[in-house]
């Protein structure tokens, strides 16, 4: 378990999804990196960015993602540090979030819905190893 937003969250969520075997049978199918681009707000005062590589059900690698750096990924989904936060808490439904754009999202749209269940047992993993939201 670990604190949203941090690079031990970051380990702790590619260890998560690389030993779930829920997650491994759900996502199987899926093929795409993520960028999480965290704008600041609330405690968070710079912005972050996640790099998260998705592949068949395991996650190849994860890390942050020095200013300037951020490598090409399929998806890239963008927000406020209170909408990220809304999501990891349960408040706010992760494809309620795309569809209002309370998170920005780049990439293929088409791929993304008919993945729902990928994605709401990729925001499920991301719960599980949130102790605290810094």
């Amino acid at each position: 378990m670990a604190t949203f937003p941090s690079a031990e969250w970051l380990v702790a969520l590619k260890d998560k999804l690389n030993s779930d075997a829920g997650y491994a049978r759900i996502a199987q199918k899926w093929e795409g990196d993520l960028l999480f681009i965290i704008e600041p707000g609330g405690s968070l005062q710079n912005k972050l960015t996640y790099y998260i590589d998705l592949w068949h059900g395991a996650c190849r690698d994860a890390y942050v993602v020095n200013e300037g750096e951020a490598p090409k990924a399929a998806f890239v989904l963008k927000g406020t540090y209170e909408n990220f936060t809304r999501v990891m808490k349960g408040d706010l439904d992760p494809l309620q979030a795309m569809l209002t754009r309370r998170l920005g999202m780049q990439g293929n749209m088409v791929v993304m819905m008919r993945s729902v269940p990928t994605v709401l047992d990729f925001v499920r993993c991301c719960r599980e190893v949130t102790d605290r939201i810094a």
